[in-house]
Order: structure tokens, then C-alpha cells, then sequence
């Protein structure tokens, strides 16, 4: 088996509500604003405007990235001196996230100086793009480690408007959004590697509310194979997981067939599976960076960082642990409600105070998720409180509401709860069997067919029939008592 080298640089939109150097909106991705909507003379960079100070949000986000990815955080504001007997002589050290752990404070570099990444391309209006990277640059966050894999830098940056080059056509809607960029070392070894770690860095993500899962990541992607003596091709904005798996599994087919001799830049065509050339590789001295002198240094300060990292909540390796251990969660309802904070916390709610916990879990991870996924939309798009699916619960297991009749309310939850005890006087479980037998027989008069084929041995034909009693009852007879009757009655 070939041994591949892989690394990458994953870029993603953070979750702001403004762009980073003007109050536009940040809308991208799912969003769909008309074309050149949000927009302003700054961030289609017309001649003498002046960028805003960058957005605090934005930089938030980007701190509370770094601090999950283990880096150590740069531009820290709080200096002091190593000991008053030497300040006069040696100079000022700047506090690092590491002291926070009580480690040496010396490492940390700072303030943060946003530089201009010159390139012409139609999508970006100034000229330049401005970065914290760079070859004079100092990122948010660096020298990390998460989930095995070294964690070279995490900056953020701006990003280009976007150009069709077919039409020509230009929008400027998410010129100037937030973006983090998340540079690893080349530690993967394959795209099963890569495909599962980015699974589990967005998951991770999704927990901070970072960046907008449904604008999705878009990766430059490099990979190069031991034979060539590490000659590195990079593959430029592969978005989508799927899309990084494959082009990294087709680049290794290829560089196998044909040893790259220089290092060069390719696109990777999901329609023809294959990779093909854009240009030869660029250093960094072809993107000529300078300080920008139109925007102010970032200073960090501890008390910020110490804030941020509170903010943070468990990770879902943490949760997953807890709801097995716990809660008794069985693994596999566990591994679904981890992959959303919004679900896991919600679930967390639910099952300190109701005392079936395996009603609770199977009405989280079946039914409320069944209804979220054929709505296409998460938890946090609706306003379905706890409270309110506790009252269901409740109803459900005292048996004053049946299970079918639930699932209606629940479905009517898409946009908003409501309690459900109101309903539940309308819909109350049939449970008196003189009723009940009454219907049931009533089924058995018109459904003719349906008896025969179960008096035959269709034990599939009593579900009709049990159907036709709900139907009758508007789904509110009790489903057991109603299919002891029918077999009484077709015996």
C-alpha cells in the first residue's frame, strides 16, 4: 500500500451575524440573499474606504477554536515581569494560555498585525486580502494538537467575493466574512484518516457554535506520496467531506501512475473524478505580504481568554461518556444525540426530571429526530421546549394520550411547542373495552378480505384491521387492548 503524506487547510465561515470589517450581514451558504445585497463601499473595496475596526465576535470565535484545538493562544495584552528584582534588566514576558495551566509563561508572541495577501483575481475587489497569516504574520493560535493529529496554526482572515468564471457574474455577498483557517501538520496517512477527524473537528465545532455547519468547510488539500520524495501537490477548494475523501484518494492514484516532479496547484472535478492542473505552486513571496497600516494590532487579554474558555462546554467525547455512564444511554442512542449540542442538551433536560428514562430516550433519538430530519431542520431552528415534551412523555406513559396520537402532536411541534394537556382532553386514550369492541367489530363487518386472509394465516392482516380501529378512533384507542379484542373476536 502506498504511503501518502496528507495535510491540510480547512477553511470555514465563522458564525457572526457581521461581516469582519463592516456591519453587513455575514449571510452565506444555506442563507441564499439575492446577489449583491448585503454589501457596502468597504467590503467591495471602493477606492478610499476604510475597513472597520475587525469584528470581536469574529475574534471570539477564533480564540475559542484555538483553545479547542490545544493551541497556544498569541497577542496576549498582560505583561509582567519574571521577578521584581530583575525588571529593571530583562524585559517584559507576556502571560500565555499555557500559565493558565500553570505551565512556563515564556513562548507567547504578540500583538497580532493584520497583513495584506496580494493576488489578482476578479473576486477580490481591494487587490488584497487581508490575513493574520503569513510569513510576518503571528496567528491566533498555534503549535496545537487535536485528536492526534499537530496543529501547525488557526487564524482568521476575510473572505473573497465569488466568481463564476463561466458567466463572469460577481457576488459580493460574503466578501469580507469571517473566516478561520486551520492548518494541520501532515500527519494523515489516508483519507479514512482524514475523512473521520474532520467528522469529528465539526462536531466539536458545532458544540462552541463556531463556524456555520450548513455553509459547510472547503479545504486546500496536500498530498504527496513517499516515492517522490515528497513533492507536494495541493489541491485548491475541495469542499464537502465526500469531496476531500475522493480527490485525496484519486491524487494518490494518480502521483502512484505519474511521479510529480515539481510542486504544483490542482483542482479537483467531482463530475470527472479526477484532478487536473490550475497553475504551478505559489510561495509566499508571490502573494508579496505587508502590515496593513489601516487597521489596529489585536491585543488579547487574560481575563478574556479565561472567559472564553468557561464559555466552552464539555466536548462530545465527554457527553458520550456521560449519557452511557450516567444515564445508562445504550451506545448507539449515545453516538446520535452527541453529534448535536442543542440535542444532547436538550435530552439532558428531559431525563433529570422524568423517571422513564427509556421513553425518554427513544422519543429523543426516534421520534423528535425523525421529525427534525424530514422538516430539515435542527433542533435549534425551532422552539420545542422541554417542558413541553416532558408533558408528552408524562401523557404517554399515565396512558392518557396513545403513542400515535402523540406522535401527531409532535409533528405539529415543527415551528413551536405547546402543551400538549389541553390536547390531550380532545384526544384522551380510549381504554374502555365495551367501546372498543364495539368498533372492533364494526372493522370486522367491512373489512371481509382482511378477516379471510388472517383466518388463512396472514398474521400481517390483524395491522389492517388494528389500523382501521384507529383510523375510526382518531388514533386514540389504547393499541394493545384493541388488538386483544380483534383476535378475540376473529377466533
Amino acid at each position: 500500500m502506498t504511503k501518502a503524506i496528507i495535510g491540510l487547510e480547512i477553511h470555514g465561515y465563522l458564525e457572526t451575524k457581521e461581516k469582519l470589517f463592516c456591519t453587513c450581514k455575514a449571510e452565506h451558504g444555506a442563507k441564499h440573499a439575492k446577489p449583491n445585497t448585503n454589501i457596502c463601499p468597504i467590503c467591495t473595496g471602493q477606492p478610499g474606504c476604510k475597513p472597520m475596526p475587525p469584528n470581536s465576535s469574529a475574534i471570539d470565535k477564533a480564540i475559542q477554536i484555538a483553545l479547542i484545538l490545544g493551541c497556544k493562544i498569541n497577542g496576549i495584552k498582560n505583561m509582567r515581569y519574571p521577578s521584581e528584582a530583575k525588571k529593571r534588566c530583562r524585559p517584559l514576558v507576556p502571560f500565555r494560555v499555557s500559565e493558565l495551566r500553570g505551565e512556563s509563561a515564556r513562548g507567547t508572541r504578540g500583538p497580532l498585525a493584520w497583513q495584506r495577501k496580494h493576488y489578482s483575481w476578479p473576486d477580490l475587489p481591494k487587490g488584497y486580502q487581508n490575513t493574520l497569516s503569513g510569513p510576518h504574520a503571528i496567528p491566533i493560535g498555534e503549535n496545537g494538537k487535536f485528536l492526534g493529529i499537530k496543529i501547525t496554526e488557526c487564524h482568521l482572515e476575510e473572505d473573497p467575493a465569488a466568481w463564476n468564471p463561466q458567466t463572469g457574474e460577481i457576488d459580493y455577498n460574503r466578501s469580507g466574512s469571517p473566516l478561520i483557517e486551520i492548518v494541520t501538520e501532515p500527519d494523515f496517512k489516508n483519507s479514512e484518516e482524514v475523512e473521520e477527524w474532520l467528522k469529528q473537528l465539526i462536531t466539536n465545532l458545532d458544540y462552541i457554535k463556531a463556524i456555520d455547519k450548513k455553509a459547510g468547510i472547503k479545504s486546500d488539500v496536500n498530498v504527496s506520496i513517499k516515492e517522490t520524495n515528497h513533492t507536494r501537490i495541493e489541491i485548491k477548494n475541495v469542499n464537502s467531506i465526500t469531496n476531500i475523501k475522493n480527490s485525496i484518494d484519486i491524487e494518490i492514484a494518480r502521483q502512484e501512475k505519474e511521479l510529480p516532479v515539481h510542486q504544483e496547484t490542482r483542482r479537483y472535478d467531482a463530475q470527472k473524478q479526477a484532478t487536473t492542473k490550475m497553475r504551478s505552486k505559489e510561495e509566499a513571496q508571490d502573494y508579496r505580504f505587508i502590515s496593513d497600516p489601516d487597521l489596529p494590532t489585536i491585543k488579547i487579554t487574560k481575563a478574556r481568554i479565561e472567559k472564553l474558555k468557561k464559555s466552552i462546554p464539555e466536548t462530545p467525547k465527554t457527553k458520550l461518556e456521560k449519557l452511557i455512564k450516567k444515564y445508562k444511554v445504550p451506545e448507539k442512542s449515545a453516538g446520535i444525540l452527541t453529534k448535536n449540542i442543542d440535542l444532547v442538551e436538550f435530552f439532558e433536560k428531559v431525563v433529570e426530571k422524568t423517571k422513564n428514562k427509556n421513553l425518554a430516550i427513544r422519543w429523543t433519538t426516534e421520534e423528535l429526530l425523525s421529525v427534525l430530519n424530514y422538516n430539515k431542520i435542527t433542533l435549534e431552528d425551532t422552539e420545542i421546549k422541554y417542558e413541553h415534551f416532558l408533558e408528552l412523555l408524562e401523557l404517554i406513559e399515565k396512558k392518557k394520550l396513545t403513542e400515535l396520537k402523540a406522535k401527531d402532536i409532535l409533528r405539529s411541534w415543527k415551528e413551536k411547542s405547546q402543551s400538549p394537556k389541553n390536547i390531550a382532553k380532545k384526544s384522551a386514550t380510549i381504554s374502555n373495552t365495551e367501546e372498543i369492541e364495539k368498533i372492533a367489530k364494526e372493522v370486522i363487518r367491512e373489512n371481509s378480505k382482511a378477516v379471510k386472509d388472517y383466518k388463512a394465516g396472514e398474521e400481517k392482516s390483524i395491522n389492517f384491521l388494528i389500523g382501521q380501529v384507529m383510523r375510526l378512533t382518531n388514533k386514540r384507542a389504547d393499541y394493545k387492548t384493541a388488538r386483544e379484542i380483534l383476535v378475540e373476536l376473529l377466533k
